[in-house]
């Protein structure tokens, strides 16, 4: 699938003026989110933004964001649509660097939308985020052959793919319920307002203590 249809031009567009992170991995934590959460309106996804501490996101990129959290719920929800889903990755007329960068980016971002749902994993779905962070931990230099060419990244990406998928089966509640934003008044104080007071953050949930232990900085 080329960019244009895929929609990656489409977010390099409406993310040109943000760069804390890549667009790989900011849709890969709306689709972390998605997996257990309903779509959220665009003063929500500004308040997640936040308190993730990132800055504002563009007008367009929030409008962007929101409504493709809305298909992809939409997407998940249905069995036979979401074995269509796919990560937002460049196409193949990039170089494989690039998208294997994509993919670690993406696979990142997913874990960390999925960790802040506060969900409970099953066994093997703690499985899945063990070896997502597999992907999520590759190093790889530029000048660098990623072993296995070709045929290796496809057989990571269709399995990073199918984790959605998989997690997108539970059911799913508002995001303003997550411990994240949950109880925060409209003047409630950010992580990073906290933080500059000396105060200490909130814990981050469970899920992702499993993940750094499977991925160390």
């Amino acid at each position: 699938m080329n960019d244009n249809i895929s929609g990656w031009n489409t977010w390099l567009t409406a993310f040109d003026d943000w760069t804390d992170v890549s667009i790989s991995e900011v849709h890969g934590l709306m689709t972390g989110l998605m997996t257990a959460c309903n779509a959220p309106d665009e003063a929500t996804w500004a308040k997640v933004f936040e308190e993730l501490s990132f800055a504002p996101l563009p007008e367009a990129a929030l409008t962007l964001l929101t409504e493709e959290a809305e298909d992809t719920v939409f997407q998940l929800k249905d069995k036979d649509d979401a074995y269509a889903y796919m990560p937002l990755i460049p196409d193949d007329e990039h170089g494989l660097y690039e998208r294997v960068m994509a993919l670690k980016q993406w696979s990142n971002g997913f874990m960390t939308g999925f960790g802040i749902t506060d969900c409970n994993l099953s066994s093997e779905e703690n499985e899945m985020l063990s070896d997502l962070a597999k992907i999520g931990g590759i190093r790889l230099e530029e000048e660098e052959d990623f072993e296995g060419g070709e045929e290796s990244y496809l057989y990571i990406y269709e399995f990073a793919r199918m984790v959605p998928v998989s997690f997108a089966t539970r059911k799913r509640k508002p995001v303003k319920d997550i411990a994240l934003i949950a109880g925060l008044s409209i003047n409630a104080k950010t992580t990073k307002e906290l933080q500059a007071e000396g105060k200490l953050p909130k814990p981050m949930p469970p899920v992702l203590d499993v993940m750094n232990q499977n991925n160390p900085s």
